[in-house]
């Protein structure tokens, strides 16, 4: 059985607690943070576990992480 591809755009963009769950940042980081209050955007660096209604194809996406 042939290796799977990983994904490129997802390797950059999730990885894997040690139990399993995909870890993701949050949006909203990028530009235009004039207007988001300092409590916002201090929030946004935490990262959070993602849906559970997008894990298994995030996951399909990062086979050996």
């Amino acid at each position: 059985m042939p290796k799977i591809k990983t994904h490129s755009g997802a390797k950059k963009r999730f990885k894997l607690s040690k139990n399993g769950k995909v870890i993701r940042a949050h949006a909203n980081k990028r530009h235009i943070l004039n207007k988001k209050t300092t409590k916002r955007k201090r929030g946004l660096r935490q990262n959070v576990v993602a849906d559970k209604t997008n894990v298994a194809q995030v996951k399909r996406l990062i086979p050996y992480k």
